[in-house]
C-alpha cells in the first residue's frame, strides 16, 4: 500500500459510502482512473454516481458514451430514480463523412479515419465545457478503432496528458473484453478499481470489487462485496477488525438464571464469544433468547440475526415459555433481522452487523445459527476467515457474541457439525438429548471457558410453556450423558431436582 500525501479533505468523493471508505475519502483530483468489469457488473452506473456527487457540489460534469446511445444512457440513469440534470451526456458517433460510400477510397484504413475523427470529437466535447469530472465510456471501442496495442496506448497516453492540463478528473470505463487484461492500462492510469460477478449455483448473483492501485494514495487492499440497488452500487467494505477497538470494562453477562449462571462461574465475560452447539431441538435458540430477554431487561441493546427461523416463529416460541422478546422489540431493546443465505454475502452480513452495533451500541449479537451463515458462503475456508475477523470487531467493541450451531443427527456418537468453529468461541455451551427412565430429556454442560472458571459438570435443563426454562441439580448417577446413551449407575430417579431461575 502506497504512503499517503494526498489530504483527504481534497478528495473527489464518489457517493458512496462504503467505496469513500475503501478509498480513505475518495479520488485524488485532477487524474486519470480505470474503472473496469465484466458487463453487467455495474459500472456505468458507478460512472454515473461519480457525476452525480460532482453535480451535487456544483462541478461540471461530462459524460462521453461511445457504448450507450443518450436514449439508453438517461433510461438507464431513470431506473434508479435519477435525473441527469447538471451532467452534460454526449454520445460520440462516427462522423456521416465517414459513413459515405466514397469515404472507403481514402490512402488511409478507415478504423484510422474513424479513431482520428472519435478522438477530435472527444477533446472538443471536453475543451468546450471545461469538466471537473468526466467519464469516458467506454474504451473497448477506442480499442477496437486502434486495431494494434501500440497505437491503443498512445492514443490513451496523449488522452492522460491532455486531461492533465485540464485538471480534470477523469474516469475510463473499460468492459474487460480484451483477452490480454490491458496490463500497459494499468500502468498509465493513476487508479484502478475492479468489479468482479459471479453466479452461484443457488441464490442471487455476487459481486465484488476491489482497488488495486491507486498512486499516492492509501487504500483498503482486498475484495470487498456490493450490490446494486435501486439507488446505485451499496459497497460493503471488508471488516478489518484492528482499525476499531474501544475501551470497555469486563464484567459478567448473566442469564438471570441462577444455576445456568453459576454454571458458567458466574455468567458470560462481557467482549467474548460463546457458541451453543447441540442437536437440533435441544434448546439451543432457547438459551440464546434467555440471555437477550436479561440483557434488554437491564436497558442493553441486543441484535439479533435469524438466519433458520421466522421472527413470528421467534415470539411464539419465546412467549410460551414467559421470554416476552415482542415487548423488548418494540421498547427498541432488541432489534430482530430476518436474513435469507441466499440472497446475503458474508461481506454485508459483517458490515450489517458493523452498522448496528455502532448505530445503536449494541451490547450484545445473537447469530442463529452458524449452519445458515455457512449456506451463504462458497466455501468452509471463507466462513472461518470472515468469522474470525467478524468475532474480534465485535471483541474489540466489547459485545458479547452467542453463535448457534446445529450438529447433523440427533442421538448417539454419530453427531457432527457442519464446520468446525469451536476454536473461534471463547465459551462452548453443550447441549444434549439423554434417555431416561424411557423419557427423553435434555442436558446442558460447559465444556470450554476461556476468561475464567466454570463448572464441570453436566446439568438437566427442561423447557416448560407457561413456566419458562428451568435447569437443575448436576446430574451424578449416570455416565455417558453427552454421548446420547447414558449408563445408570445409582439407585435414584438419576436427575437433580430441576431450580428455576429469577
Amino acid at each position: 500500500m502506497a504512503a499517503t500525501v494526498i489530504n483527504e479533505a481534497s478528495r473527489m468523493c464518489f457517493g458512496v459510502e462504503g467505496l469513500d471508505e475503501i478509498l480513505n475519502g475518495g479520488l485524488a483530483p485532477g487524474s486519470l482512473y480505470l474503472l473496469e468489469g465484466t458487463p453487467g457488473s455495474g459500472k456505468t452506473t458507478l460512472a454515473l454516481q461519480f457525476l452525480l456527487e460532482g453535480a451535487r457540489h456544483g462541478e461540471s460534469c461530462l459524460i462521453l458514451t461511445l457504448s450507450e446511445s443518450e436514449r439508453e444512457m438517461r433510461s438507464s440513469a431513470a431506473s434508479h430514480g435519477w435525473s441527469l440534470e447538471g451532467i452534460e451526456l454526449v454520445e460520440v458517433v462516427a462522423s456521416e463523412e465517414s459513413l459515405k460510400p466514397d469515404a472507403r477510397y481514402t490512402m488511409f484504413h478507415p478504423s484510422e479515419v474513424e479513431l482520428g475523427e472519435t478522438l477530435k470529437s472527444v477533446l472538443k466535447h471536453a475543451e468546450r465545457t471545461k469538466p471537473v469530472r468526466l467519464v469516458f465510456d467506454s474504451l473497448s471501442e477506442l480499442r477496437l478503432l486502434a486495431q494494434s496495442p501500440l497505437r491503443y496506448r498512445r492514443q490513451i497516453l496523449a488522452l492522460k496528458q491532455f486531461f492533465d492540463r485540464q485538471q480534470c478528473t477523469v474516469l475510463l470505463v473499460d468492459d474487460k473484453t480484451s483477452e490480454m487484461g490491458d496490463r500497459h492500462l494499468h500502468s498509465l492510469v493513476h487508479g484502478v478499481i475492479s468489479l468482479e460477478r459471479e453466479s452461484p449455483d443457488y441464490g442471487c448473483m455476487r459481486r465484488r470489487l476491489e482497488v488495486s492501485k491507486m498512486r499516492g494514495s492509501d487504500f483498503h487492499t482486498g475484495f470487498h462485496d456490493y450490490v446494486i440497488r435501486k439507488g446505485g452500487l451499496d459497497v460493503f467494505p471488508r471488516l478489518i477488525a484492528a482499525d476499531h477497538t474501544t475501551l470497555f470494562a469486563r464484567e459478567s453477562v448473566k442469564s438471570d438464571l441462577a444455576p445456568l449462571d453459576a454454571l458458567l462461574g458466574g455468567g458470560l465475560a462481557r467482549g467474548t464469544s460463546t457458541l451453543i452447539l447441540g442437536p437440533a431441538g435441544s434448546g439451543k435458540s432457547t438459551v440464546a433468547t434467555q440471555y437477550a430477554v436479561a440483557a434488554a431487561a437491564r436497558d442493553d441493546h441486543v441484535a439479533m440475526f435469524l438466519f433458520d427461523e421466522s421472527s413470528a416463529t421467534l415470539y411464539e416460541r419465546s412467549a410460551a415459555l414467559g421470554l416476552n422478546v415482542a415487548d423488548s422489540v418494540k421498547k427498541g431493546r432488541i432489534a430482530i433481522r430476518q436474513v435469507d443465505p441466499a440472497e446475503l454475502t458474508a461481506g454485508e452480513f459483517a458490515h450489517a452487523v458493523r452498522r448496528i452495533v455502532e448505530s445503536e451500541k449494541t451490547q450484545l449479537v445473537v447469530i442463529d445459527s452458524l449452519n445458515g451463515y455457512l449456506n451463504a458462503m462458497p466455501s468452509e475456508k471463507h466462513l472461518t476467515l470472515h468469522l474470525h475477523e467478524l468475532l474480534s470487531f465485535l471483541g474489540r467493541q466489547g459485545v458479547t457474541t452467542i453463535l448457534i450451531m446445529a450438529q447433523h443427527g440427533l442421538v448417539g456418537e454419530g453427531l457432527h457439525v457442519p464446520v468446525d468453529a469451536s476454536y473461534l468461541a471463547d465459551t462452548i455451551i453443550l447441549t444434549r438429548y439423554f434417555e431416561a427412565v424411557s423419557e427423553v430429556r435434555q442436558a446442558i454442560s460447559v465444556i470450554k471457558k476461556r476468561t475464567g472458571r466454570h463448572e464441570r459438570t453436566i446439568r438437566e435443563i427442561r423447557f416448560a410453556e407457561g413456566q419458562g426454562i428451568s435447569v437443575g441439580d448436576p446430574v451424578r448417577e449416570f455416565q455417558g450423558v453427552l454421548t446420547g446413551s447414558p449408563i445408570f449407575l445409582g439407585n435414584g430417579n438419576g436427575v437433580g431436582k430441576a431450580g428455576h431461575g429469577h
